[in-house]
């Protein structure tokens, strides 16, 4: 996962500040996620990220938008990012509370990457596998990419575990260059 932007890092601090205050840390984090995945879509990003368009037609549109969906405090700093000209960062500033959320709770963040999807009983074998390793609580996150001809890679935190086929041809490849100088 790419690193947030210290602005999107600033903004989920605050955020997850405001969370502990209303004790609602899970609120939060369901409302950001919300926001995020409807301020994404493109039809809404050509409107609420729109510097051309008027400051209140685009807080209009906020409202209407996430209003019924989402907390009045999410609404309002949904609002503040877009008058700001930052609401392209509400997707980092959601990842970045769930980071805070989960280094706040002991929870190990993992991401696997495999060849192919993952089927159910596979997803749930290899988030036991990761968390008897990590010792504690894992959020699996899963990801496909064909490049890696088969198998997976497995990151948590800044360890990674290549066991993926192009993985093993990349360490062949540098052994048989070694041996041939």
């Amino acid at each position: 996962m790419a690193r947030p932007t210290t602005a999107a890092r600033r903004y989920a601090e605050a955020a997850f500040s405001l969370a502990k205050e209303e004790d609602a840390l899970d609120r939060w984090a369901a409302d950001l996620a919300t926001a995020a995945g409807i301020v994404e879509t493109p039809e809404a990003a050509r409107i609420v990220g729109n510097p051309a368009i008027p400051l209140q037609n685009r807080r209009d549109v906020i409202g209407a938008l996430l209003g019924p969906r989402v907390s009045p405090s999410v609404v309002k700093l949904v609002l503040l990012l877009s008058e700001r000209g930052r609401v392209d960062t509400l997707p980092a500033v959601s990842a970045e509370y769930r980071r805070l959320l989960n280094r706040e709770r002991g929870v190990v963040e993992a991401k696997v990457t495999s060849a192919i999807p993952l089927e159910p009983p596979e997803v749930e074998a290899l988030r036991e596998r990761i968390a008897g390793m990590a010792g504690g609580t894992v959020d699996l996150t899963t990801a496909v990419d064909p490049a890696l001809i088969g198998g997976l890679t497995v990151r948590v935190g800044d360890t990674l575990i290549d066991a993926s086929v192009r993985g093993r041809l990349e360490r062949l490849r540098e052994r048989l260059t070694e041996g041939a100088r």
